[in-house]
């Protein structure tokens, strides 16, 4: 079926995440098939873009997919890459995130990889900075991804998602500002922000960024909810305080329900309102799709605040 609420590209990731007796707990993760899984929990139509290896994990993120219903004909398994794993441990300043990702299936993706086909019909691509650092071909990958999505009238959601052990602040910035010129809504952070643009300031950070193009910004700012800037002006929109064991994940789940209530037509203020509250309950469990909520969820919370 062709026609997608959301398309995402990147890496997804096999997750040992540490828990309170010191066992691992397995599951799964890769900032952009967190988007696509959230968005498809809250009634989205999703599809994903990558390369897996032909082994157990490859296996494994496969049958996550075909369960959480993303559409998986432009997945890719390669025999002679792996599939790339992530640890995480969890300490008094919160979660650190231990890669083996080199050399990685998905880091082999190319342009050949993107199918224009996929793009005909679809709301939203949803592409990040790491689904570009991961590779060369990777980042040819995404910015072809990109034009095609805009050459079919789908929008193009961007997440900076800048990561220093995967390239530097000098090699991210240009890469990521072409892709903000061409992004419809572009969501990052004051971390990342001042780590690409020495800028901490979020109405700065926005004012920065609408700069490059981006049509619409979304500073997120932790439990304090995020700033949205447009053209128009900017907003606050509050978040939400909760018991959280593990943010792993919930700038993805947060991505995920705003586009997924985009793409089922609401106004952009109510989409990021609705997204608050899915970030905040993704934090009450372990790992990063695993506790990614489902719209009965998100709506009873709403409910009791």
């Amino acid at each position: 079926m062709r026609g997608f609420d959301v398309a995402a590209i990147g890496e997804p990731l096999y997750e040992l995440n540490q828990q309170p007796d010191g066992r691992y707990l397995a599951g799964f993760g890769g900032d952009t098939l967190n988007v696509a899984i959230a968005a498809a929990r809250l009634g989205s139509r999703s599809a994903y873009m990558t390369r897996l290896g032909s082994d157990y994990f490859g296996d494994e993120l496969m049958a996550l997919m075909i369960r959480e219903r993303i559409d998986v004909s432009s997945v890719a398994r390669d025999a002679a890459a792996p599939t790339g794993l992530y640890f995480v441990t969890h300490g008094p300043d919160g979660h650190v995130f231990t890669y083996r990702r080199k050399g990685s299936a998905a880091s082999l993706m190319s342009p050949a990889d993107i199918s224009p086909a996929l793009f005909e019909g679809t709301r939203f691509l949803h592409a990040s900075g790491i689904s570009q650092a991961i590779s060369a071909s990777a980042a040819a990958a995404v910015s072809l991804a990109i034009d095609l999505a805009r050459q079919s009238g789908a929008l193009v959601s961007y997440d900076t998602n800048f990561r220093p052990r995967l390239w530097t602040a000098s090699e991210a910035r240009p890469v990521i500002a072409a892709a903000a010129a061409r992004a419809d809504i572009l969501k990052t952070s004051v971390e990342d922000s001042a780590a690409l643009f020495a800028i901490s300031d979020p109405e700065d950070i926005a004012r920065h960024v609408l700069g490059l193009g981006a049509k619409t910004v979304v500073v997120t700012l932790g439990r304090d909810g995020v700033l949205l800037a447009d053209a128009s002006g900017t907003a606050r929109i509050k978040g939400h305080a909760v018991a959280a064991v593990d943010a792993t994940g919930a700038g993805d789940a947060f991505t995920g329900a705003m586009l997924a209530e985009l793409a089922a037509g609401r106004p952009i203020g109510d989409a990021v309102a609705f997204a608050n509250a899915a970030a905040a309950l993704s934090t009450l469990g372990y790992g990063a799709i695993a506790p990614l909520p489902d719209r009965a969820a998100v709506m009873g919370f709403l409910s009791r605040r």
